[in-house]
């Protein structure tokens, strides 16, 4: 039967022109969007106002009408938007982050000929039932915000995890209760996670650029996974030891510390780390590979040496704190040191402890 419906919605797209806004029917269809629950009156960004019901012929893509309009009625809607005066909301069916007008064509129409960005809407949401990944994401992620009641779309990409945050928010409303020895609703609690925990996390993982190394993923994502194995999931990690430092093992420790610095002063999730590289090269290769070795930028110190190696290398490589030093110290001299033409081989040394007194540069050893 799906198979036979997916059919019939491909014609239509095929028919309907690509200079038109979208038909609800058809996208109402094909996520299966036939529950409705009614969401009041809200402002709603005109470009997440997509389409239209039964109208969608009448209008092409940037909402413009088609065919001949008298001029006063779009007049008194100009008119009144220019001078600030009250009009009713339009009517709006909402699936997913999309909108499709039921009532108010020509009021979003003049809205966007303005240049506005936002108009008041009453809205019925349509829940997608078709189960898709995006779709199960979207209801967990409705029912998330229904709970608790937080303004603010925290936007997973993995099912089942917001259950963790879910879980987080019952702890910090019992420790609420306990403190203040008084009653927490769970929309207060929820409030207060979010401004304590959720966003100085959230801001820490940000700041340190985490991201770009998650393609596909997204800062809310990240969070979950830090909060879940520093404050719920008791096992030794094989990576990032150094954010126990940063990133208390007790949320609420970690709401505490937070509680007495401004977002400028919150820490990075980075950290700098020092290696020594051995290196063997062939004859005659060695000044030539000490050039190219200073040129590089993590590289502290070049040294020529006597005995069974030709050369010691001092490097400084900077590193998040969900990754692992052997991880990192490992590709760099892969990349940036073993390819090298003349290396023979390389050898890697990392502090366990150290104590460095003042520096003396440019000193030599001739």
């Amino acid at each position: 039967m799906n198979n036979f419906i997916d059919r019939i919605l491909n014609i239509w797209k095929v028919r309907r022109s690509p200079d038109e806004v979208k038909d609800f029917e058809e996208e109402q269809r094909q996520e299966e969007a036939f529950e409705s629950v009614k969401r009041g009156i809200h402002s709603v960004p005109l470009d997440q106002i997509v389409g239209s019901v039964g109208r969608y012929h009448d209008f092409d893509s940037r909402f413009r009408p088609k065919q001949h309009v008298p001029r006063e009625r779009l007049e008194h809607i100009r008119d009144a938007m220019r001078n600030g005066k009250p009009l009713l909301p339009v009517k709006l069916y909402q699936i997913k982050d999309e909108y499709f007008v039921l009532d108010g064509n020509h009021r979003i129409s003049v809205a966007k000929e303005l240049g506005l960005s936002e108009i008041d809407a009453r809205i019925v949401e349509l829940i997608p039932s078709r189960n898709t990944l995006e779709n199960i994401l979207y209801r967990e992620g409705m029912d998330f915000r229904e709970k608790t009641g937080l303004p603010e779309a925290i936007a997973l990409t993995e099912v089942g995890q917001y259950a963790h945050l879910m879980g987080q928010i019952f702890r910090h409303q019992r420790f609420l209760e306990k403190t203040g020895k008084t009653p927490v609703t769970l929309e207060d609690a929820s409030s207060d996670w979010y401004k304590t925990i959720y966003s100085p996390l959230l801001a820490i993982v940000e700041r340190g650029g985490l991201i770009k190394f998650f393609p596909k993923r997204t800062s809310a994502d990240l969070y979950t996974y830090i909060s879940y194995h520093q404050w719920e999931k008791d096992q030794s990690r094989r990576y990032g030891i150094g954010i126990d430092r940063l990133i208390p093992k007790d949320m609420e420790a970690f709401r505490k510390n937070m509680a007495k610095m401004k977002k400028f002063e919150y820490p990075e999730m980075k950290r700098e780390i020092t290696a020594f590289i051995l290196m063997r090269v062939k004859p005659k290769e060695e000044f030539r590979i000490m050039d190219k070795l200073f040129a590089l930028r993590e590289v502290e110190e070049v040294h020529s040496v006597h005995g069974d190696v030709d050369i010691l290398v001092k490097i400084v490589l900077t590193r998040d704190l969900l990754a692992s030093d052997a991880e990192i110290i490992g590709q760099f001299v892969h990349d940036a040191m073993r390819n090298l033409q003349g290396v023979v081989s390389t050898q890697t040394l990392i502090p366990g402890s150290s104590k460095i007194k003042g520096s003396r540069r440019d000193q030599s050893n001739e």
